[in-house]
């Protein structure tokens, strides 16, 4: 073996260099030829199995996904906008800036609650109250909010509390809030809204094209799913009391936002067995009785669709109906129960048809 490898070394060293410079000039032009289609099968694969970013997470009581068409991580960037988001209008934070305005302490407000106090007033103004953030001193006092309820709440103790509500007592001047003393202000039905459209806001400064932002079934879409080249598909869920996770539509959003409230997930049930919702009726301080079960609403914002899903719950079906006549910018899905205890569903200027 030892000779034979001699042997060939030999050969080799026998060999001219003009046959060497021959055999290198043909093995490194078959090496450039091999590295440029290596190349065109690279970019190909690059485009066709193209890989959506995926972030995912909790955030302000529930879960997030953020999906979009880039190779970038912005976690830490969205982790800081969340942080920033809480600490303005979160009132399960007990230093948040609307926390410390519950306590008529002196708070210079940031743009974030500036954004959402004027969203909150045109639309309380639109709705003639019926959405109204001072409300949230009587849904704590039933329970369903962040203060813990009140113990043998009656009529009399409904009828105090509700001296407090009315958002048109509340002022903002410049970068200061002022209110009566014991109103509460509560953005949650439109701040996850408004924090979906914050971080769909940040992916068009940076330049994405194609991305769904969603926080606890709030949404933002624009463009398509660059991953399977189709639309982004999103669902309605179906209100089933039991618990179980089925959908009544399933449709494509893009370019729009769309936002779903239901009654049917937080409710309490009275000694007659009523069924009542954990939204209060900004007219009466109390419980909605109402059929509607789960309200979707598609806009232009996810700030507008959380505020208005959440208004047309206290509203009913035909005040709805009315209402969207003048706003066709609105597009509602409702699902209510009928005389029988039977889904019906109701789709309203234009809501998007069911996707096969």
């Amino acid at each position: 073996m030892l000779k034979k490898r001699m042997n060939t070394t030999y050969y080799f060293k026998l060999i001219s260099r003009k046959k060497l410079y021959n055999y290198f000039s043909i093995i490194v032009s078959i090496f450039f030829v091999f590295i440029l289609v290596s190349c065109k099968e690279v970019k190909n694969t690059t485009v066709t199995n193209f890989k959506n970013t995926k972030l995912s997470g909790t955030v302000f009581g529930t879960f997030y996904e953020i999906t979009y068409d880039s190779e970038i991580s912005f976690q830490k960037e969205f982790d800081s906008l969340f942080y920033v988001i809480n600490k303005s209008l979160s009132t399960y934070q007990a230093n948040s800036d609307i926390s410390r305005i519950n306590r008529n302490e002196s708070v210079t407000i940031d743009e974030h609650f500036e954004n959402v106090f004027q969203a909150s007033k045109e639309i309380y103004n639109e709705t003639h109250g019926a959405f109204d953030p001072t409300i949230g001193a009587v849904v704590n006092a039933w329970d369903f909010g962040p203060e813990g309820k009140i113990v043998n709440l009656d009529s009399l103790k409904i009828d105090s509390l509700m001296l407090t509500v009315g958002f048109n007592k509340v002022l903002r001047t410049q970068n200061t809030i002022a209110k009566p003393k014991g109103t509460f202000l509560d953005f949650n039905a439109i701040a996850k809204g408004y924090a979906v459209d914050v971080i769909a806001k940040f992916l068009d400064n940076k330049s994405i094209q194609n991305y769904i932002v969603n926080i606890g079934g709030e949404l933002n879409a624009k463009g398509i799913n660059i991953e399977k080249n189709t639309d982004w598909m999103v669902g309605v869920e179906k209100p089933n009391f039991d618990g179980t996770q089925s959908l009544s539509r399933i449709l494509a959003l893009s370019n729009e936002a769309m936002a779903t409230s239901g009654t049917y997930r937080k409710f309490k049930i009275d000694k007659n067995g009523n069924r009542f919702s954990h939204i209060i009726d900004t007219k009466t301080g109390y419980p909605s009785k109402t059929n509607l079960l789960s309200i979707s609403v598609v806009a232009k914002d996810c700030m507008t669709a959380d505020a208005y899903a959440t208004a047309f719950k206290t509203m009913g079906i035909e005040k709805v109906k009315m209402f969207l006549k003048s706003h066709p910018e609105l597009k509602v899905f409702l699902i209510f129960e009928n005389n029988k205890k039977e889904f019906e569903t109701l789709s309203l200027n234009g809501f998007p048809e069911n996707e096969n």
